[in-house]
């Protein structure tokens, strides 16, 4: 089970569009704007917005529109009508970056999302997470996800992506489901090829390359070593001692473990020995995650976490990039400033959809609204799409088959059922 991928060459976000539809879109755990910022650029109008972090509904309203409020998101919030609602629940929970927690709180918000979405039935939604919320729990949360959205209708698209293949200057695998209300949205088919990931190249040879780390970082100017830099976050922390010494060692597309044991992190050496939880050894995915590593500039960049600024080296200079640097490897503009402190920044930039990949989501989505097209009633799980490789890990594997087992062919009982009770 693969999909296909596509890229083209780093440009610009597209100037907005004219709203020809009036479609409307409503973003639920928006952070800094990353997916209402595309959203817009594509031709929607934001309606409303909502985030339970302050200091990034500060963000969002001093560069996307001044839609957004700080509020829990609850089943009872009261919220703006929208054409398509928009969000991704928070994800550390289940987040390969961190510690899974299946007990995590925060994740129960993907059935606050799933809910809200059946009870105020838009035409359309898109949720997007991270990929380790496919076999959280035994695929628990896209049960979560599913049972309500398809109990009210909708007809959904449920994949994993890498954003490379949309042209974004990263390699940024994530889920995103695509659901229309009793009809069939389309998919964005992939705009690029990519290099550097697994499977990122599969089924797209013959697209244009995403655009690599050098090539999204060309046009900055030198960074400064004190803030704010120019343009605004373009500044760096000068490494010593023994971080300046990892560095001068780590050539391009090199990691922690490329270096001696002698200069790894504690952590790192914890780390290395670690079984992953979800079944499969260690050693069977690539050994022990990275540290610290220096990126190649022909390729598409590494994931732009909350721990870049620490963690990625600049594929020439020894010293790790700076948030402008992450900003636009998430293809924020340069313009686009970010609120609060450092580690609050490189938050925002992190947690955030890469607007130019929300771009791309909105225009395939906006073409979809404005066609004519019949009312239908078809509901069900239209394609799912768990993974890039011809392999599958232990936990994956009980997840697609649960899938294919509960909701694929739903639509066709559900017209059986139908036609016996007319």
């Amino acid at each position: 089970m693969s999909l296909p991928c596509a890229n083209h060459h780093f440009r610009p976000m597209l100037p907005v569009k004219s709203n020809r539809l009036s479609a409307t879109v409503l973003d639920l755990f928006c952070g800094a704007g990353g997916m209402a910022l595309g959203f817009k650029r594509a031709g929607f109008q934001c309606v409303g917005a909502f985030d339970v972090w302050e200091t990034a509904v500060e963000t969002f309203n001093a560069h996307v529109g001044s839609h957004a409020k700080t509020a829990s998101i609850e089943p009872n919030l009261e919220l703006p009508d929208a054409t398509v609602i928009v969000g991704g629940p928070p994800c550390q929970g289940f987040s390969s970056a961190g510690m899974r927690r299946s007990d995590d709180n925060r994740n129960s918000l993907v059935s606050v999302f799933a809910n809200i979405i059946a009870a105020r039935r838009p035409q359309a939604f898109v949720f997007e997470n991270v990929e380790g919320f496919l076999t959280a729990s035994d695929g628990r949360f896209v049960k979560d996800l599913l049972e309500p959205l398809l109990a009210a209708g909708y007809r959904i698209h449920l994949r994993k992506i890498n954003a490379a293949n949309y042209g974004v200057p990263q390699h940024r695998k994530r889920v995103l489901a695509i659901g229309g209300l009793g009809w069939e949205p389309s998919f964005p088919m992939p705009s690029h090829s990519a290099m550097g990931a697994p499977g990122s190249h599969r089924a797209t040879e013959k697209l244009k390359l995403a655009p690599s780390v050098e090539e999204a970082l060309a046009s900055l100017p030198p960074a400064s070593t004190a803030p704010p830099g120019i343009p605004m976050g373009h500044f760096f922390d000068v490494l010593k001692g023994i971080d300046l010494e990892r560095a001068r060692l780590l050539e391009q597309g090199q990691t922690m473990r490329d270096l001696p044991v002698e200069l790894w992190h504690d952590s790192f050496k914890k780390r290395a020995f670690r079984r992953v939880m979800d079944g499969m050894p260690t050693e069977k995915r690539g050994g022990a995650p990275s540290g610290l590593k220096r990126l190649r500039a022909d390729f598409p960049s590494k994931a732009i976490t909350g721990g870049a600024l620490s963690e990625f080296l600049h594929p020439y200079f020894d010293r790790c990039l700076t948030l402008r640097e992450c900003a636009r490897l998430q293809t924020f503009p340069d313009d686009f400033y970010f609120s609060g402190t450092v580690s609050n920044q490189i938050q925002q930039i992190g947690n955030a959809v890469p607007p130019l990949l929300a771009e791309s989501i909105a225009l395939n989505l906006l073409k979809d609204l404005t066609k004519e097209r019949p009312v239908t009633n078809v509901t069900g799980l239209a394609s799912f799409v768990p993974t890039f490789s011809e392999g599958m890990s232990p936990a994956l594997r009980r997840v697609v088959e649960m899938v294919e087992a509960h909701y694929f062919g739903r639509e066709t009982r559900q017209q059986e059922e139908f036609e016996l009770c007319h």
